[in-house]
């Protein structure tokens, strides 16, 4: 009796006895919705919560960082939310320059819009082949009697072949399409003039027409005449659908630059001569 009614004094005297502590001493009630949905008891939880940390602990900064990697996106597919002004300048003018090529192939087939000009337009861009230029280079050399007029054509042939081998060689670093992609013709397999940039009939009548402007006396018509024919020329194959706008024109400036050197490294007479007298043995010299 008196153990008894010590503790019931006790029990009295505990502050968390009296009626607004009691929620204290009660057990803390698990929520009736999540112990039937998972059919479980919460204590069964936490072994699978515990087996977490030791997978993704085995698992390595390597393991995370391949998935990271998968699940990366391709770079194509991102689009860049801050790009440069440069890059911005630069993708708008290449728009542009497909948008006014593809707009400017009035000619590229028979039923184009002017498709019934394609045959005219086809004759003056052979104006400017490497083919022709050479062949008539080389027959008006085996017909020269001066040894200025050989001065004259043996340097117009060498740059002829620089001009062949520089378009070329950039064409193939390059590998730009046509704004069409229009298959080459056989002539320009034999030239070399396979891609789009740069364009090579612009830049061989860019330099033609500075080199017989340079070293042939000829009449204000004739010379007006002369750099017209450089200028439609280039407008040929952008009639044609055989290059873009800037194709021509780098082929100009390019074209020029030619001409700049020749005049530079200027073959003289003598040497001239003595290349003559190298190939000599070919019938047709």
């Amino acid at each position: 009796m008196p153990v008894t009614q010590g503790r019931s004094r006790r029990d009295r005297n505990n502050v968390l006895n009296r009626p607004e502590f009691m929620s204290l001493n009660q057990p803390l009630k698990t929520n009736n919705a999540e112990v039937r949905g998972s059919g479980r008891r919460p204590s069964q939880r936490h072994p699978q919560c515990q087996c977490a940390p030791e997978s993704a602990s085995q698992d390595g900064p390597e393991n995370n960082k391949e998935r990271r990697e998968s699940t990366k996106l391709p770079e194509e597919d991102c689009m860049q939310l801050n790009p440069s002004f440069k890059g911005i300048a630069k993708n708008s003018l290449l728009a542009i320059d497909i948008s006014l090529s593809k707009r400017l192939a009035v000619c590229a087939r028979a039923s184009s819009s002017m498709g019934s000009m394609r045959s005219i337009v086809n004759m003056l861009a052979l104006t400017g082949h490497a083919i022709p230029w050479l062949i008539g280079t080389v027959w008006s050399l085996t017909r020269s009697n001066t040894h200025a007029g050989q001065e004259v054509l043996i340097n117009l042939l060498l740059v002829l072949l620089l001009d062949i081998m520089t378009v070329a060689g950039v064409q193939k670093l390059v590998k730009r399409k046509g704004p069409l992609e229009m298959t080459p013709s056989f002539l320009d397999y034999l030239a070399m003039d396979v891609y789009s940039f740069p364009a090579a009939h612009a830049s061989r009548t860019a330099m033609v027409s500075n080199f017989l402007l340079a070293h042939l006396v000829l009449a204000v018509p004739l010379r007006i005449l002369l750099v017209l024919w450089a200028f439609l020329v280039g407008m040929s194959r952008i009639l044609l659908g055989r290059h873009h706008l800037s194709d021509v024109l780098f082929g100009l400036a390019l074209g020029y630059l030619h001409y700049t050197l020749v005049e530079m490294v200027w073959l003289s007479s003598n040497t001239c001569q003595m290349i003559i007298d190298v190939i000599s043995w070919v019938p047709l010299i």
